[in-house]
C-alpha cells in the first residue's frame, strides 16, 4: 500500500475543505477501501487538526521565551520616573592612596635609577573598577609631601613586592599609624594590605620583624578555607554570592606569590596579632602547610590578603593565574567592597588639589613582553 500522502500546501488544503464526497458508483465502491485518493483524503483530514495544535504550542512556547519590558505588560509607573538624591553621608567621587615600591618592578630592565620606584598597573585598574581614582604614594619622597598626599585620599592600598626594611618599612609603618589616627579622630579611613602588605603588618602590629615563616607558595593558585563558626557579616566576603562563597572552598580561584607568611598557629600565640586582627581564611601552599590568608580587623577598617586580588582580572605574565569567570569576580566583589568602604571617608579634599596629584599625570610603561611579572607599571622617580 503506498504511504498517505501530507501535503499541506494552500490549494490541496482548500480542495479537502471545499470538496464534497460524490455517491459511489456500484462498480466503485467494491474497490473503495483500497483506493489510494480516498487514503490521501482522510490522512489530510486528520493531518490538519495536527497542525492547527502543533501550531498554537509554538506559538505559545515562543510568547514565554519572550522577555517583556515593564511598559509591554503593564506595569509602568503611572508617575514620571524619579531618581533619588544620593546619600549625602557617603563619598561617590573616592581617591585611594596606592603606596608606591623600590624597583622599577621588572628587575631592572626599565629602570636602573637607585631612587626608582613603581605601582603595578593592576592595582590601579583593580581600584578604578570599583569606581574610585588613584593618587600615588611615592615612598621616598619628602615626608610632608607624602603626608600632604594622604590628606587627598579617601583609604589607601599597600602592594605586593619584596622590601621588608629600609625606608619602605619605615613608611608602611608611619602611614599605617597615620590610618588609625583618621579613623581614631572619626573618619571612616580604609586600609587594604595585599601579599607583602599583609606580611609587613603581620611585623608591625606583631612588633616581631622575624615572626614570618617560609612557605612554597609562588605562582600557585589556591583555595580559601574558611574558619569554623566564621560569621562573614561586615567582612569584605558579606557580599559574595553563596554559590561563589562556595566555590572559594572548593576551587582554586584565588592566586598566590610568596614564600613568607605566618601559620594559624604562631599567629593565635601572639597576643598584639589576635586583639588586632581576627582570622577568617587559610591556605595550604604546595606541601600542604597551612597559612593565614585572609584577616579583617576587629575595631578598624583594615583587611589584609596573603593572595593577590587584583591579578585574576588584570595580570598574565604567570602562569597559574585563574582567569575563570568565577575568579574575575572574585577580584571584582574585593574591589567592590574596599571602595565601598572609602565611600565612607568624610575626606573631601579640594578637587584641584586632587586632579593636579591623580595617577592620570603618569604614563604606564608596557613590560608584559617579557613573560613574566608585571604587564604594566607605573614608575616614579
Amino acid at each position: 500500500m503506498p504511504p498517505p500522502s501530507f501535503s499541506t500546501s494552500p490549494s490541496n488544503l482548500a480542495t479537502n475543505l471545499t470538496d464534497s464526497p460524490t455517491s459511489p458508483s456500484p462498480s466503485s465502491t467494491a474497490s473503495s477501501s483500497s483506493s489510494p485518493s480516498r487514503y490521501s483524503d482522510m490522512w489530510n483530514y486528520l493531518w490538519i487538526p495536527l497542525l492547527i495544535s502543533l501550531s498554537k504550542e509554538l506559538n505559545s512556547a515562543k510568547a514565554q521565551s519572550t522577555i517583556l519590558l515593564p511598559s509591554e505588560v503593564g506595569l509602568e509607573s503611572p508617575r514620571l520616573p524619579s531618581c533619588p538624591s544620593p546619600d549625602s553621608k557617603l563619598n561617590f567621587r573616592p581617591v585611594i592612596g596606592i603606596l608606591s615600591h623600590p624597583g622599577d618592578g621588572a628587575s631592572g630592565r626599565l629602570s636602573n635609577a637607585t631612587n626608582a620606584s613603581y605601582i603595578a598597573a593592576s592595582y590601579v585598574k583593580f581600584v578604578e573598577s570599583a569606581g574610585a581614582r588613584v593618587i600615588p604614594l611615592i615612598y621616598n619622597e619628602p615626608p610632608e609631601t607624602l603626608y600632604n598626599k594622604l590628606n587627598l585620599v579617601n583609604g589607601v592600598l599597600f602592594t605586593g613586592g619584596w622590601a621588608k626594611s629600609g625606608l619602605y618599612f619605615e613608611v608602611v609603618g608611619r602611614i599605617f599609624k597615620k590610618v588609625l589616627e583618621k579613623n581614631d579622630a572619626g573618619d571612616h579611613f580604609p586600609l587594604l594590605a595585599i601579599c607583602l602588605g599583609f606580611e609587613l603588618l603581620t611585623m608591625i602590629i606583631s612588633k616581631d620583624n622575624n615572626i614570618l615563616e617560609s612557605f612554597s607558595a609562588a605562582d600557585q593558585a589556591s583555595t580559601l578555607q574558611f574558619m569554623k563558626n566564621l560569621s562573614i557579616e561586615g567582612t569584605v566576603f558579606q557580599r559574595f554570592p553563596p554559590d561563589l562563597l562556595k566555590k572559594l572552598s572548593t576551587d582554586c580561584l584565588v592566586m598566590q606569590n610568596h614564600h613568607y607568611g605566618i601559620s594559624p598557629g604562631k599567629f593565635q600565640e601572639n597576643t598584639d596579632l589576635c586583639s588586632f586582627f581576627n582570622i577568617l581564611t587559610t591556605s595550604a601552599d604546595e606541601d600542604n602547610k597551612v597559612y593565614v590568608s585572609t584577616v579583617q580587623a576587629h575595631s578598624y577598617p583594615v583587611t589584609a590578603f596573603q593572595w593577590h586580588p587584583e591579578k585574576n582580572a588584570f595580570e598574565w605574565g604567570l602562569s597559574m593565574i585563574p582567569h575563570s569567570e568565577d575568579a574575575v569576580q572574585v577580584t571584582q566583589h574585593v574591589a567592590n567592597f574596599f571602595v565601598s568602604e572609602a565611600r565612607k571617608s568624610l575626606n573631601r579634599p579640594p578637587a584641584r588639589k586632587v586632579l593636579d596629584n591623580l595617577i592620570y599625570n603618569y604614563s604606564p610603561t608596557y613590560c608584559g613582553k617579557a613573560g613574566k611579572g608585571y604587564d604594566e607599571v607605573y614608575i616614579f622617580s
